[in-house]
């Protein structure tokens, strides 16, 4: 799921927008979150599945939750990278890449093992995407949109990343 959905990315982003993949979503590296901009295990705080940068700045971060589709895992991986404001890598020479003004954080959950008729992880998603977005933006961060898609939904990402990226990537 996690290729699947890196390609859907790739695809449909705007040219002038780049795409950083992890290993899971069919890219070479990690793709790890600081609390500053100096790069070390104690300011580690996440590591994401994919970011969307344009003009050396972070304009979309997405998560994508296989395993744990449970609300305090969807929300711990929301606030970590809430809290977090920088990107460094070695493979942009170890230069702090801050979040832009305005970063939407999009998560994908995975339905493959939901019994569809029994459950009600369905509603318990929109309420809590309800919820993370009446405290949106939470003081002092740079997520201002977010957004919780099923992997039944997946019909929805195209129109969502051309959404999404339109105004974080044609940004100059």
């Amino acid at each position: 799921m996690h290729e699947t959905i890196g390609d859907i990315f790739e695809d449909f982003l705007p040219p002038h927008c780049s795409l950083i993949r992890d290993k899971a979503c069919g890219g070479k590296q990690r793709i790890p979150l600081f609390c500053s901009a100096e790069k070390s295990r104690a300011t580690e705080y996440c590591n994401v599945d994919l970011l969307v940068l344009k003009g050396n700045k972070i304009r979309i971060i997405v998560e994508i939750e296989e395993s744990n589709v449970k609300p305090t895992q969807i929300c711990g991986k929301f606030l970590t990278s809430a809290l977090a404001n920088y990107y460094i890598h070695n493979s942009k020479r170890n230069e702090p890449i801050e979040m832009d003004s305005s970063v939407a954080f999009i998560q994908v959950v995975d339905t493959s093992k939901l019994v569809k008729d029994k459950t009600s992880k369905f509603e318990q998603w929109k309420a809590l995407e309800e919820s993370i977005n009446r405290i949106t933006p939470l003081k002092n961060s740079r997520i201002t949109s977010y957004r919780l898609l099923s992997t039944d939904e997946l019909d929805k990402l195209v129109p969502l990343i051309k959404e999404m990226t339109v105004p974080r990537c044609d940004k100059n």
